[in-house]
C-alpha cells in the first residue's frame, strides 16, 4: 500500500516537472539536446553535446559490453524526462525502449521527440510512478535512472520494482547524487535547501545503496565517480549562488526552489559534502 507521504511526495514531484519542464529546455545549457540532466566533462569529451550526453554514452557501453545492441533487447528508463535518453540510445542500436515519467506535459513532449525521429515503431513513453508495484512494463535487459532516483520516496520502493522489471541477470544503472557523510556542520542547511528546491527524497550514502539494493536481488557491479567532471565553477552558477542566499529568506520555494536548490546541490558538489555517480547493478535473484 502507498503511504499518504510517498503520494504526496509523488505528486509533489509531479508538479515540480510539470511546472519547470518548460524552463529547463528553454534556459537550460542542454535544452537544445532535449537533456535536462548534468552535462559530464568526462575523459575524451570535447564538445558540450558530448558532455550532456556522456551519461548515455557509459549506457551505451555497458549494452556493448554486455552483448545487449540487438533488436531483441529492451531497455527501461525510470524517469525519462521527455525522452532524449531513450532516443539517442535507439539511435545507436536497434533495441526497443520504454520511458516512464511522472509528468504528463513530459509525455506529452516525448512522445512528439520520439515521433519526430522516426523511433515510434521501437520506443514509447508512459505516463506513471515507476515505484508503482502495478504499473504496467515490459521485462527489461537493462533498467537506467538518470537523476531520477534521489525523487524515490523510498530507496526499497524503486529497488523492489526493479526486481520486478529486470530480468534475473539483468542490469539496472543509477546515476545520481549520492551523500557523502558531512560532518561539516555547515553542511545541513545547504543539503536541506537542495532537497527542498529539487524534490530530493532518497539522498543516501553508497554504502547504503549498495545495501538496500544487496537486500533487494542486486549485487553491485562498480561505481563511477562523476563529480570531478561536473562543471561546478561557471559564472552563472556564482551569480546563483549570490541570488540564493538573498531568496533563502524569501518564502518562494514554489516559483524559485529548482534555482536555490540547485545552488545549494553545486555548493555541497563543491565542498565535497554530495558526490555525482553512476553506478551499476546486476540482478543475481
Amino acid at each position: 500500500m502507498t503511504s499518504i507521504s510517498s503520494t504526496s511526495d509523488t505528486e509533489n514531484v509531479r508538479r515540480y516537472y510539470d511546472r519547470h519542464t518548460s524552463s529547463f529546455l528553454s534556459y537550460g545549457q542542454g535544452g537544445s539536446q532535449g537533456c535536462i540532466h548534468r552535462a559530464v566533462w568526462g575523459p575524451d569529451v570535447k564538445t558540450r553535446e558530448q558532455a550532456f550526453h556522456y551519461v548515455e554514452s557509459i549506457i551505451a557501453d555497458t549494452l556493448i559490453t554486455h552483448s545487449m545492441t540487438t533488436e531483441a533487447t529492451h531497455i527501461i528508463d525510470l524517469g525519462c524526462g521527455i525522452g532524449a535518453s531513450l532516443c539517442h540510445i535507439a539511435r545507436k542500436f536497434p533495441i526497443h525502449g520504454t520511458g516512464v515519467t511522472l509528468s504528463p506535459v513530459q509525455r506529452h513532449i516525448a512522445s512528439n521527440r520520439i515521433h519526430a525521429a522516426s523511433l515510434d515503431q521501437r520506443i514509447r513513453c508512459i505516463e506513471g510512478d515507476y515505484s508503482d508495484l502495478t504499473l504496467a512494463l515490459p521485462e527489461a535487459d537493462l533498467a537506467y535512472a538518470i537523476e531520477s532516483f534521489v525523487h524515490s520516496p523510498a530507496p526499497e520502493s524503486f529497488f523492489a520494482q526493479c526486481k520486478r522489471i529486470v530480468r534475473p541477470g539483468g542490469l539496472l544503472l543509477i546515476c545520481d547524487d549520492v551523500l557523502q557523510a558531512p560532518t561539516d556542520p555547515r553542511a545541513s542547511p545547504f543539503i536541506e535547501r537542495y532537497k527542498r528546491g529539487w524534490q530530493v527524497h532518497t539522498l543516501i550514502e553508497r554504502r547504503q545503496l549498495e545495501q538496500v539494493a544487496l537486500e533487494a536481488g542486486f549485487k553491485h557491479c562498480s561505481t563511477t565517480d562523476l563529480t570531478p567532471h561536473l562543471e561546478l565553477n561557471r559564472p552563472r552558477d556564482r551569480g546563483l549562488s549570490v541570488l540564493s542566499g538573498l531568496l533563502a529568506w524569501v518564502s518562494l520555494d514554489r516559483y524559485l526552489g529548482h534555482l536555490t536548490g540547485g545552488s545549494a546541490l553545486n555548493k555541497c558538489l563543491k565542498r565535497g559534502w554530495i558526490g555525482y555517480e553512476a553506478t551499476l547493478f546486476q540482478r543475481i535473484t
